[in-house]
């Protein structure tokens, strides 16, 4: 009987101390909500629309890793900046001097704020690609797929560069 009334405190004890790791490796301190102000595109190619997509996406990362909340004002955290490049250029040539791949270029710069721990804030730019077959024009689903890689690898590392200390 009483090994029974160890192992469920044992099991208790380590299900409650769960509570306080992050699987993501997430260090959000005595932070409790954040914002994300709106990334407006600057880039000299205005792609409609994704200004708006690259905010909720970052919205979306944060409140589905963390056990933030989301507010508009007087947020712990605050995200901001702008969409400074987006670009598609050719990358691969074949044999006879044509394109074989073109690659979707997004550059983003962020400002973070940290509130309860200044030390924490920073200025900084991300960026990552997508590279697709140069007989594809950049619409459609190769559009919607090219963006969406982007800004999942983007957001990701303003996470870990605000949230994480690996």
């Amino acid at each position: 009987m009483n090994l029974k009334i160890i192992g469920v405190l044992v099991l208790i004890l380590s299900l409650q101390s769960c509570g306080y790791y992050s699987f993501t490796g997430a260090d959000t301190g005595n932070a409790e909500n954040f914002q994300v102000n709106f990334f407006e595109n600057t880039a000299q190619l205005i792609e409609p629309g994704i200004d708006r997509d690259f905010t909720l996406a970052l919205q979306v990362l944060i409140q589905n890793q963390t056990k933030l909340s989301l507010t508009n004002s007087n947020a712990d955290l605050i995200y901001e900046g702008e969409i400074t490049r987006y670009y598609v250029a050719p990358m691969t040539a074949t044999a006879d001097s044509q394109a074989a791949q073109n690659r979707l270029t997004i550059a983003v710069n962020v400002r973070f704020y940290n509130t309860l721990d200044p030390e924490k804030d920073f200025e900084q730019n991300f960026s990552f690609y997508f590279d697709f077959p140069a007989n594809e024009q950049l619409t459609g689903a190769t559009k919607d797929e090219a963006i969406g890689e982007v800004f999942l690898r983007i957001t990701q590392d303003i996470f870990n560069a605000s949230l994480t200390n690996w």
